[in-house]
């Protein structure tokens, strides 16, 4: 759709000159002789910009700038006057107004303050949009706390944000760190800068330090050109360590520096850089107990370890479970276009599941469940949790199968089970993914998903 202005001036001459230039841009104009059209056209057809006379008999400039905001507050409304002059200007830019010109204006110079005007509004619709999709998934009523536990957390999450110390997050694999530490970026005065997660177990040494603090053109064969690292593309925001207990001796002790001095030195530079960053780490281990074997390094785990985070694991809110497995199954559903619910036995089931994956292992066993549910309801065999897993094995591969399995984990098992029944469903359809999904009763992303998650590869 055009851009849409109302051009607002008693002189019909004049109105028609600027909606004129404006309409060999490519806008829509509507042209109005009175403030109180303009008002009534406001109302009835909305505007994207307004562009209006200073001095008009009946409602000038500044009242009209005024009435337009108080019914839309981000309008931008431009003023054309004769009689340009500081004190004149500062009391339009004042009142709000987005810019003046001087009559006789350059046509150009009109398109040009237009344009502007209109680009700001796209950015504050765009920003808006996106503060709105954050609030969804970060606000206080988007997060599913139950248990006396997760509420207590949320409250610490909350107090904790706005204040520039380290935070230490310790906690099970799967019970939610990262989400921890962009809920700290996320109610901090910092959610407008970056946000940067480096996984520290998944790079080895030399290339951490690299990947953390940068490396000069040259440094090190590959390094074509500069790059810069984590903590200065984090610059304003908030680092994100996960593992941090998996990183070396050698290691702790340059990270360490850094935190301590707040700069960096790039791989094979010779400049140091002052960053501005807020750190939060976070490790499966017990990083005291680290630090009791020699293992971690108790300068540098007090140094990270400013403000501390407990995560509870799952088999200890209970509360938690059944929220969190209809959250992941409204979500999870509604990607595959499907209306699914939970029977009371497969909730009984879920409740009675020890969790050892915790809340990642909650979400795999509800999106499995999707895919392989035949009815509306999802089955307890739907779940492939423990028993049920060993059951469809036993069906799928017999006793032998059943037997190759028992070494593996439980997760091996679920996830072989799974890997099964699509294949079983590929070959039927001759290798068709579309129609394998069909038989599934899921749509092709959901299946797509979960084959390059098993690491089935298309026939």
């Amino acid at each position: 759709m055009k851009p849409r202005i109302i051009v607002v001036d008693d002189e019909e001459r004049m109105a028609g000159v600027v909606a004129m230039a404006l309409r060999r841009a490519g806008y829509e104009c509507e042209t109005c002789a009175s403030g109180e059209a303009a008002l009534a056209a406001l109302d009835a057809r909305g505007a994207d910009v307004v562009v209006s006379d200073w001095k008009m008999p009946e409602m000038d400039g500044i009242e009209l700038l005024r009435r337009m905001h108080a019914r839309r507050a981000s309008l931008p409304v431009i003023l054309l006057t004769a009689f340009a002059s500081v004190p004149s200007a500062v009391a339009a830019m004042r009142e709000g107004a987005f810019d003046y010109l001087t009559k006789p204006f350059d046509n150009e110079e009109l398109r040009t303050i237009v344009g502007r005007a209109l680009e700001m509004r796209r950015l504050e619709r765009e920003n808006r949009y996106l503060r709105q999709e954050v609030a969804a998934r970060y606000a206080p009523d988007a997060m599913v706390a139950e248990s006396p536990r997760s509420q207590e957390l949320i409250a610490l999450v909350r107090r904790v944000a706005p204040s520039r110390s380290t935070v230490l997050i310790q906690g099970e694999s799967g019970t939610g760190k990262e989400l921890v530490a962009r809920l700290l970026h996320y109610w901090s005065d910092r959610v407008g800068r970056p946000f940067v997660a480096v996984n520290c177990k998944a790079f080895a040494e030399s290339v951490l330090e690299s990947e953390l603090f940068g490396h000069e053109k040259g440094a090190f064969t590959g390094a074509a050109a500069a790059r810069a690292g984590c903590f200065e593309r984090a610059a304003g925001g908030t680092l994100f360590l996960d593992e941090i207990g998996e990183i070396s001796a050698d290691f702790q002790s340059k990270l360490l520096r850094v935190l301590q001095e707040g700069e960096v030195l790039r791989v094979g530079g010779s400049e140091v850089r002052k960053v501005d960053v807020r750190v939060v780490a976070a490790t499966n281990r017990v990083l005291r107990e680290e630090v009791a074997a020699g293992r971690f390094r108790e300068d540098l785990f007090f140094r990270l370890n400013v403000i501390p985070i407990q995560l509870a694991p799952l088999r200890e809110r209970h509360e938690d479970i059944l929220p969190l497995a209809r959250h992941f199954l409204s979500h999870h559903a509604s990607e595959a276009g499907r209306r699914l619910e939970l029977t009371t036995e497969s909730e009984r089931a879920l409740l009675a599941h020890p969790w050892r994956g915790n809340v990642r292992e909650l979400e795999n066993a509800i999106e499995r469940a999707v895919v392989l549910a035949r009815e509306d309801a999802i089955a307890p065999e739907d779940l492939l949790l423990e028993e049920s897993a060993a059951k469809v094995e036993k069906g799928a591969q017999g006793a032998a199968a059943g037997a190759e399995l028992a070494g593996g984990s439980l997760q091996d098992c679920i996830d072989h089970a799974a890997a099964l029944r699509i294949r079983a469903a590929l070959d039927a359809a001759g290798g068709q993914r579309h129609e394998a999904a069909r038989a599934l009763g899921v749509d092709r992303t959901t299946l797509y998903r979960m084959m390059k998650r098993l690491g089935i590869n298309e026939k």
